[in-house]
């Protein structure tokens, strides 16, 4: 197995909320002095590497595996001559890493990215219910997006701190008018935010269309609250045309299949032009359709459902362009929230924007402004061939089958949150890993390989990476909290990311070198086929983070750590009959009760 291949694009981890210090104009300032991606020695790796196997293999195939370690570390064998060819990239370039996991991870990553790769935010329902509440709320948030982008231009934001160091914040600049495109074999990310002719319009899908609109006037000033509001009651006045080919439905097609339609369309000049309109606009804005009435507690996993997938091809699926890097969502019965693209930006720099959105809307008032005449929105039209129609077709029924499929439970947790664990002299996040490694355990009766997101921002160019967190201690402690009569041994989380192995992968394919056998061991494929993947973003809005699991037999777990209480996401597929969202969230509530009575 390639590691990494087929795996989730993961939600940013950090170990601590991150802090923020606004020093205007120079949120750039620490770019070059941060330190370059360091790349590990080849014996500290294989040594960890043995160590997360010893929960999962027999001491026998341990043994062989050791071998093969042995082997691999050979002076002049083939693991220092790929360690040899690791080093020199890391001295040509700001992050050797960095490259190779958005490639892995995202681009040739052929599942459709719905639900696949994309990740949600999921806010309470907002206190309307009708179309002028929504298009209100919806000039709002385009206006906090343009405030927001002024910020990224000026490079006023405020600058992202970890444990007083700062973190890397190139990202900021790819997060607006970029752009996924999809390709064969692998896809590609284009990013216009920095081009000498930048966006000035957003897209906006209504009624499964899609109109170009200009945001800003011809002196450069972003349009008010009141003139957006004008621009959107232009489009929903005047667009009740729903005989329309629901074009953006193809973007949640796999990405195989996406490509081949995308080749097709832009042969034809109007869709090229079309999708270029698309792919260069600073975001998408979504106006969706109210979606069925449920209970006012069922209401946030169904919130969480439409901001993931939008519903199905019989609601607000296809009023998505789900390559776009970020899309805002409102609906017309309060409903609010987001996607973002994975493969543009991680998890925690989507939230910064979120989280700033959400605080200005609250304090955002619609003044009318004297009349000014404004460019008509456009509308995207599409030339739509029989084979187009036929994907078309086939991509209600795909995204349906997802819908279906998807499994998610919400658990809100207010026993106690950080501020107790810190008490106890407990560090929140490893007290939370193990919760959640107790509550699998209890539900399968048996360990499974675990992963937490992990920010690599303090270096430059940083992504993302993951930590391995299933360790012998881990599960000693698992063993020990069901049986009173067993001993707990100490020990850390194993701090070690995989990155090091995919960079050396990767050399081995540009070397046209045979893959080593460490890496086609049966052993490998063990300590990495996750079957819990975690994630702790942080909101200051309230907002649910969301994510699913990067393949069917996997549970995800997105959470939050508040002072005084939790959230947690999780989400699993239906398909897999082991799996159980709402009876591991129990679980987790449970290990997390029983957890609070030992302290």
């Amino acid at each position: 197995m390639s590691l990494g291949c087929g795996r989730k694009p993961h939600s940013c981890h950090l170990m601590k909320p991150v802090s923020r210090t606004c020093v205007n104009g120079r949120c750039l300032t620490y770019q070059q002095a941060l330190p370059t991606q360091p790349v590990p020695t080849l014996q500290h790796t294989c040594e960890r590497y043995l160590i997360l196997l010893e929960p999962f293999v027999e001491v026998d195939e341990l043994k062989r595996t050791k071998q093969l370690v042995q082997e691999f570390l050979k002076p002049g064998g083939v693991g220092e001559k790929l360690q040899k060819g690791l080093e020199k990239k890391a001295l040509n370039t700001d992050n050797w890493l960095a490259d190779y996991m958005v490639q892995t991870d995202y681009l040739d990553n052929r599942l459709p990215v719905v639900a696949y790769s994309n990740i949600s935010g999921s806010f309470p329902r907002m206190d309307f219910r009708d179309k002028q509440g929504q298009i209100r709320c919806a000039a709002k948030v385009i206006r906090a997006i343009l405030d927001f982008k002024t910020m990224i231009d000026n490079e006023t934001i405020p600058v992202d701190y970890l444990r007083g160091k700062p973190l890397c914040m190139n990202q900021y600049s790819q997060l607006l008018s970029s752009c996924r495109i999809p390709g064969l074999e692998m896809d590609s990310v284009v990013f216009h935010g920095k081009t000498s002719y930048p966006s000035r319009y957003i897209t906006l899908a209504y009624n499964s269309q899609f109109f170009m609109v200009d945001v800003y006037n011809s002196d450069g000033t972003p349009l008010t609250v009141h003139q957006l509001c004008v621009q959107l009651e232009r489009i929903c006045s005047s667009s009740l045309e729903t005989s329309t080919e629901p074009v953006g439905i193809l973007t949640s097609l796999n990405r195989d299949s996406w490509s081949k339609c995308y080749d097709r369309l832009i042969q034809d000049k109007p869709n090229k032009e079309a999708l270029s309109a698309i792919q260069r606009s600073i975001c998408v804005v979504c106006l969706d359709k109210a979606m069925p009435q449920v209970p006012d507690d069922m209401y946030s996993r169904g919130n969480v459902l439409q901001m993931m997938h939008g519903g199905g091809s019989q609601w607000n699926s296809a009023n998505r362009w789900f390559d776009k890097s970020v899309q805002f969502i409102i609906g017309e019965d309060g409903a609010f929230g987001n996607n973002v693209s994975h493969s543009c930006a991680d998890g925690t720099i989507g939230m910064t924007l979120t989280d700033y959105v959400s605080a200005s809307i609250k304090k955002l008032e619609i003044i009318e402004s004297p009349t000014v005449p404004l460019p008509t929105p456009q509308k995207l039209h599409f030339n739509i061939t029989a084979d187009i129609k036929k994907a078309i077709e086939e991509a209600k029924q795909s995204i349906d089958k997802i819908v279906q499929d998807l499994d998610f439970s919400i658990l809100s947790f207010s026993h106690y949150g950080k501020n107790f664990l810190k008490a106890n002299k407990m560090s929140p996040d490893p007290f939370i890993q193990m919760a959640i490694q107790l509550a699998y355990y209890r539900v399968h009766r048996q360990h499974c390989a675990s992963y937490e997101a992990a920010s690599m921002r303090l270096f430059r160019q940083g992504r993302v990476g993951e930590i391995p967190s299933t360790s012998s201690a881990s599960v000693a402690f698992v063993v020990a909290f069901n049986d009173p009569n067993k001993k707990v041994w100490g020990g850390f989380l194993c701090k070690h990311f995989f990155g090091h192995f995919l960079g050396l992968q990767h050399q081995a394919t540009e070397k046209n070198i045979p893959m080593p056998d460490i890496f086609t061991d049966a052993s490998f494929d063990r300590v990495f086929d996750y079957r819990l993947a975690t994630s702790q973003v942080q909101s200051k809005s309230g907002c649910l983070p969301c994510a699913c699991p990067y393949q069917r037999k996997t549970y995800d777990i997105c959470y939050t750590l508040l002072k005084d209480d939790m959230a947690f996401v999780l989400s699993a597929f239906k398909t897999n009959t082991e799996n159980n969202s709402e009876e591991l969230k129990k679980a987790v509530e449970d290990a997390l009760l029983d957890m609070r009575t030992i302290l």
